[in-house]
Formats: C-alpha cells, structure tokens, sequence
C-alpha cells in the first residue's frame, strides 16, 4: 500500500474535519464546497483501492486480503452513504453526518495501515 495515499488520505479527510467543525459551530448547513472537498476524498479513496488491490496482489506479506480489500470497498462506499444522507437532511444534521463520515474515513485508514503492516486482522 503506498504510504502517500495514505498521508493523502488523512491529510484531506483532516482538513475536511476542520471545516466541518467550524461551520457545526457557526450553525450552518453542509455547503457545496464541503461536497466537492468529499469528491476529492471519494477520487482518492478510489485510487487507493485501485493501488491496494493492485498491491496485495503482489505482496508476500501474510495479511488477510479479504479484510484488507473490504476496509477499502468501505472506505470508498462511506463518503457516498454520508453525501447522500447530509443532501437528504439540509440542515446543521447534514453537516453533523459528513463530519462523522469524515471521521470514519479516517479511522479506516488508521485501522487500513494497522492491517497492511500485519498488526491485526
């Protein structure tokens, strides 16, 4: 798994928190530039699970490839499913959902890296 995805990942997901949290503590609603900051994440997820599929192919690491592969699938599936419920609720809920989407996102990296190193499965 490439290590930068990885940072990427976090990076974008941390930042996305961020904003989130300041505009939950203005009182706003998910605004569009919180949904094309998640199309940033979902192309980037995409990508990692392209390169973790790819990877795990050609590793000899003993890890278990299908929950590896499932960490990613959900990785890539949590941004959707959080998009779709904050378009559904236009209210200070909805940017409450993509901050939690957003977190999850990051906790499964966390728990992606943990598993691609071997420390758990």
């Amino acid at each position: 798994m490439n290590p930068w995805l990885y940072g990427v990942a976090l990076v974008i997901a941390g930042v996305l928190a961020v904003l989130l949290v300041v505009d939950l503590v203005r009182d706003r609603a998910a605004q569009d530039s919180h949904f094309v900051g998640l199309a940033v994440l979902e192309v980037v997820m995409l990508v990692q699970l392209v390169g973790g599929v790819i990877a795990l192919t050609r590793t000899e690491r003993d890890l278990e490839g299908a929950v590896f592969v499932s960490y990613l699938v959900t990785n890539l599936l949590v941004p959707v499913v959080a998009a779709f419920f904050a378009l559904a609720e236009r209210s200070r809920v909805g940017t409450t959902i993509l901050l939690l989407g957003v977190a999850t996102v990051a906790g499964l990296e966390v728990r992606l890296w943990d598993v691609w190193g071997g420390r758990g499965a």
